[in-house]
């Protein structure tokens, strides 16, 4: 009952509810989610056939579609969830939700519900779109859940990171930043990682999303089964691991120092 009683609480109440009461934010953002499907399929049909050949790509509308549809759980979940501790410090109310029974990782693993939520609708969104411009999906759905499952929980992790830095800072996260602004080029979003200079590249393949959009490209457009991509769940389940416990141990350490120092709600 309790854990109902909290989903209804952060994702109906403190979610669903004040997201739909502003109506003209909804309609904008569900245009910030579709316009750049459209921006990237005009320009890969300007490009033609042979240039996007050359950068390694069969059906570049297939490649930017999944790109997108997933690139916006690691952005925005992290962003919800340092916007949620933020919020609550100018509300005045950190302190009600931290030193509640519930404890730091609840009301951190609650917050996260809504970003996963409304990433969710915005994953499918930009599928059927991309259904209606000619992708063709032979998704393997066992696989494919389990690389989202594991996407997840990297996201969860970092999450966590972004959540210790607002705690401390207050403002300017870098991990927020990074997320939110370099993602899209440095992750194979909308364009291969092998086309990346070799020190990006690097970077690239330190990113769980890289290792992600990789699986889901390969089970949503290929069919791949779990065995086929057994490597890419592997290299998935060591960033949980290591995300996941390193954002858990940093935002209760920030906490921590917060506390001592008595700036909890200070903003």
């Amino acid at each position: 009952m309790r854990v109902l009683s909290k989903l209804h609480a952060f994702l109906y109440l403190r979610g669903f509810k004040v997201w739909l009461s502003y109506r003209t934010q909804v309609f904008l953002t569900v245009l910030s989610w579709t316009l750049p499907v459209f921006t990237y399929y005009f320009v890969g049909t300007s490009l033609g056939d042979s240039f996007v050949k050359d950068i390694g790509v069969k059906d570049y509308t297939s490649f930017f579609v999944i790109g997108l549809a997933f690139q916006g759980y690691v952005s925005s979940v992290i962003t919800t969830v340092s916007q949620r501790i933020r919020n609550e410090q100018l509300y005045g109310t950190i302190e009600y939700y931290v030193l509640s029974r519930s404890g730091v990782t609840s009301f951190l693993f609650y917050s996260s519900l809504w970003g996963f939520t409304v990433n969710t609708v915005n994953a499918v969104i930009i599928l059927l779109v991309g259904l209606g411009l000619g992708v063709r999906y032979n998704v393997n759905v066992l696989s494919s859940l389990a690389i989202v499952a594991m996407l997840l929980l990297s996201t969860l992790g970092l999450a966590f990171l972004s959540g210790a830095f607002t705690m401390v800072i207050k403002q300017g996260n870098p991990i927020s930043l990074f997320f939110s602004t370099f993602t899209t080029l440095t992750t194979g979003v909308v364009f291969p990682v092998t086309d990346l200079p070799p020190l990006v590249r690097d970077v690239s393949f330190a990113l769980p999303l890289t290792w992600a959009l990789d699986g889901l490209r390969l089970t949503m457009l290929n069919g791949y089964s779990l065995t086929q991509v057994a490597p890419i769940l592997e290299v998935l389940a060591l960033f949980d691991m290591v995300l996941v416990t390193l954002g858990i141990w940093a935002f209760k350490y920030a906490f921590n120092i917060a506390r001592v120092k008595g700036t909890l709600g200070e903003y």
